[in-house]
């Protein structure tokens, strides 16, 4: 299982055939993708089915195992796409901050617009937990992953406490975005019952001075990094 997920994840292939594809299949294959990801967020996996699929996408049945071949395939493979797309929506967004915080600022705001505008995540990755445990994993371990680097980087700049663990905090601040963005975004209803176009500023005004509360050098932390090469001098 792992095995397939890493191919889907990596490599613009034919899932059903592994052979790569055409400019026209790639094409298809992202009909194919942003119909399920419209069927799976109405139904769920398990009131889903390729039939529904092929015709939100409106393509033939046989069609569809030219590029997948179950339905549970398809759902994994849209799992790797909805994390690829929400990495690069976060990255684009952080390219211009200029410094740690400011770039968790502007990375939240990248993830809250994708969410906004693909409820569709956090469902997916919701029943991933059940359907395909082994892509869920991977999901978070590449959010997490580039979140370590750029919590090392600033510690390394002196933008992040140099006590804290990378790894910890990485998975701390993805937890709680995921569940802002839940409770403000998800659950968030108008007068009409219609979830917000974007998220309320002051819940990003809120979470960023938490944020930077939490990672920050504290004064004590500061005189730690700093002791040792006191000391040194000193001897």
């Amino acid at each position: 299982m792992t095995e397939s997920v890493e191919i889907i994840a990596d490599v613009n292939v034919s899932q059903a055939t592994g052979r790569p594809l055409t400019k026209r299949g790639e094409a298809t294959r992202r009909k194919l993708l942003e119909a399920a990801e419209s069927v799976f967020a109405e139904l769920g996996y398990h009131e889903a089915s390729i039939v529904k699929i092929t015709e939100a996408a409106r393509v033939a049945l046989g069609t569809f195992y030219l590029y997948f071949d179950s339905k549970q395939t398809i759902f994994e493979a849209l799992v790797i796409d909805l994390n690829r797309r929400v990495r690069h929506s976060m990255s684009e967004s952080m390219a211009e901050a200029e410094n740690r915080i400011e770039a968790e600022r502007l990375g939240f705001e990248g993830f809250f617009r994708f969410t906004a505008a693909h409820p569709a995540l956090y469902r997916v990755v919701r029943e991933a937990e059940f359907v395909s445990p082994a892509t869920l994993k991977l999901h978070y371990e590449r959010i997490v992953d580039g979140y370590r680097a750029g919590l090392r980087d600033a510690q390394q700049n002196g933008d992040v406490d140099p006590q804290l663990d990378p790894e910890v905090a990485a998975w701390a601040l993805m937890g709680a975005g995921e569940l802002i963005g839940m409770r403000y975004l998800l659950w968030e209803r108008d007068a009409d019952g219609h979830t917000p176009a974007a998220i309320d500023p002051a819940v990003i005004d809120g979470m960023t001075r938490f944020i930077g509360n939490a990672l920050r050098p504290t004064a004590v932390a500061r005189a730690a990094a700093e002791m040792p090469e006191k000391e040194n001098e000193n001897g």
